[in-house]
């Protein structure tokens, strides 16, 4: 089977120019110029694209069909938000080095939206999707959990048979079928305020409280069972002078099932009813905001298929089981036939050092074409 034309140099120039427009996740005039980029490219191979508000504080969601049906055969996941700062671009812009592409999103993950058009508007040309449904949904609030998307995204998912999500390839070639649920909680400590030297004896420190708490929630990581529990950012007090009132602390959870999310959740509320400091208060707040991304049967067998098409292209992968999350978890927790990782192979994602091996992306571009034209043909 022949591998279909692919324009790298087309891609690349537009990968820069994406990849040069600050697109963080709180930045909605940043992720509309993204948004609108898109917009035209597959408005102008005559596909509908209806444009969605899920929250003025983020920018828009594009969810762009090339059918009137509202089942799809293929659902297409990509986000076109960033981590990075206002002025990341500037500071930094796209350059090519020594068979390293770098820039703000130039992994994470401008380069798996833009495979998305490229792979579609190429299947189109040849005529491969006469008949087959399809959605792509770009959304703008992935890096923050997709917390305004996630219905709309589910919504998507539930209508869908397949779900290919365009994340980076892991830096060593990897795919990823299975991916951790995630948890984000507050812990609201109230105590009673004192003088430190004239009145200790009445203060009900806050923070005191806080120091069993983040023992006791550190002490919940598992790693034979893939559960990690961090108390990542602690606020608390006004001075050493004085018995802190309040303390704050923000807490990351990874499980590997909602079972554990559910016996930890118990266990917090529980610690909480009953304060190691006499008369403090503490509230609890949060919940899960990604289910586990765990592979079905169904999954595991579209798995298989894709390894011998990659090895029929010379492509050896492996299918990794991350911590990170993705949208794919929405997917996959309703059931849906979803696969991840499909994007060109890099690392460093989140920091300055993020970049693309260029080198990788015709080869993955032609996995991801052929893994497609696998699932039409037998899509039954």
């Amino acid at each position: 089977m022949s591998n279909p034309a692919f324009d790298l140099s087309g891609y690349l120039k537009d990968l820069a120019y994406i990849v040069n427009i600050d697109s963080g996740s709180k930045h909605p005039e940043g992720t509309a110029k993204v948004a609108e980029f898109f917009r035209e490219k597959f408005v102008g191979i005559g596909w509908k694209v209806k444009v969605h508000t899920v929250d003025s504080s983020v920018g828009p969601c594009l969810e762009i069909v090339n059918t009137d049906q509202n089942n799809y055969d293929l659902l297409f996941m990509g986000h076109m938000d960033t981590v990075f700062a206002v002025g990341t671009a500037a500071e930094r812009p796209f350059t090519i080095k020594e068979n390293k592409a770098y820039g703000p999103g130039v992994l994470d993950m401008k380069p798996g939206l833009l495979y998305i058009y490229y792979v579609l508007e190429s299947l189109q040309r040849a005529g491969k999707l006469a008949g087959v449904s399809v959605c792509a949904a770009f959304n703008s609030d992935e890096e923050i959990s997709s917390r305004y998307s996630r219905p709309w995204l589910e919504n998507l998912a539930r209508k869908s048979k397949y779900a290919l999500v365009l994340e980076a390839a892991r830096a060593n070639g990897n795919l990823v079928n299975e991916r951790k649920g995630i948890g984000r909680y507050t812990i609201d400590i109230t105590g009673v305020a004192a003088h430190a030297g004239v009145d200790h004896e009445k203060g009900r420190s806050a923070i005191q409280e806080l120091s069993h708490w983040i023992q006791f929630l550190h002490s919940q990581t598992n790693y034979e069972i893939g559960t990690t529990v961090n108390v990542g950012l602690v606020t608390g007090g006004i001075g050493a002078n004085t018995v802190a009132e309040h303390a704050k602390a923000e807490v990351d959870m990874r499980i590997c099932t909602l079972d554990e999310a559910e016996r930890i959740e118990t266990l917090m509320h529980a610690f909480a009813a009953h304060p190691k400091t006499q008369g403090v208060t503490v509230k609890v707040s949060g919940k899960v905001m990604r289910p586990p991304m765990v592979p079905s049967d169904s999954t595991l067998q579209l798995c298989a298929e894709v390894e011998k098409i990659a090895a029929d292209l010379g492509i050896d992968i492996k299918w990794t089981a991350t911590g990170g999350g993705s949208d794919g978890n929405f997917s996959a927790n309703l059931g849906v036939t979803t696969i991840d990782g499909l994007g060109p192979v890099g690392g460093s994602g989140h920091s300055s050092s993020e970049y693309l091996v260029v080198d990788s992306i015709e080869p993955r571009f032609h996995l991801l074409y052929r893994t497609i034209e696998h699932i039409i043909d037998n899509k039954g």
